[in-house]
């Protein structure tokens, strides 16, 4: 019997929208981590918009793909296909911006080999959407087993969705970026601090001055081609003198 297009809520698109989207934005942002906010996204975008059977993200990080999200083990399967053949929707969303829609991969002569492959796996109908940033290398993707799945108004909640899920992406590299500011900065404090007790053992135990002291540390981190924090940590530990090396202070 054959599939008809998918009947979405027509009455009132306009005020459909505007409850989803008050709705939509109260439930992601309530959910917690960016992780769980991404993971939000698709599972409303499974609940929410008429004839998607699955969705997922889709990002590119240098030449590999990742799926930070999805709702079925179906959406990783098919964007490697995309991935590995080199065409399809989401890369296409991703090079060009916006939405790209196809409405039935069987007779979709724009990714011919991505198509067959997905048809074969059970997908008949794609939506995919860029997500929203500087650069953005990633996409939110709508799947569907039939074709001609998405109407105006869904297609219209795909974006919205698509454009929470780029910001909650965004709030994620940012996180990430704090973090790893945080670590070094935390990091760096640590050297200095083992670096400043290991001259103060120097300078008490060599009686020399705090230049000469940095100096032994710095020639035996250059003579034993070790970091100077590391140098610096076996002496505070073990009490072992880098002049015992052969290195005598400057």
């Amino acid at each position: 019997m054959a599939h008809t297009e998918h009947p979405g809520t027509q009455e009132d698109p306009t005020s459909e929208l505007t409850g989803s989207l008050s709705a939509t934005t109260r439930a992601l942002f309530s959910a917690g981590s960016a992780t769980d906010t991404l993971q939000a996204v698709v599972d409303l975008a499974v609940k929410t918009i008429d004839g998607c059977d699955f969705a997922g993200l889709f990002v590119l990080e240098g030449d590999a793909v990742t799926t930070p999200a999805h709702t079925d083990p179906v959406v990783i399967a098919v964007d490697a296909l995309q991935h590995r053949a080199g065409e399809g929707p989401c890369l296409d969303a991703i090079a060009q911006g916006g939405a790209i829609y196809a409405e039935d991969l069987a007779d979709d002569a724009r990714w011919p080999g991505f198509a067959a492959q997905a048809t074969s796996a059970g997908i008949r109908n794609v939506l995919a959407f860029r997500l929203c940033g500087d650069g953005a290398r990633g996409s939110l993707n709508l799947y569907a087993r039939y074709p001609r799945a998405f109407g105006v108004v869904d297609r219209a909640k795909g974006l919205i969705l698509a454009v929470l899920a780029g910001i909650a992406l965004l709030t994620a590299e940012a996180h990430d970026d704090d973090n790893r500011r945080a670590a070094n900065l935390h990091a760096a404090l640590q050297s200095r601090e083992v670096i400043g007790q290991a001259e103060g053992i120097l300078i008490e135990r060599e009686r020399i001055t705090p230049k000469q002291a940095f100096d032994v540390l710095r020639r035996a981190s250059q003579h034993l081609n070790v970091k100077l924090r590391d140098v610096a940590q076996r002496l505070v530990d073990t009490g072992e003198n880098p002049i015992r090396t052969g290195i005598a202070p400057g």
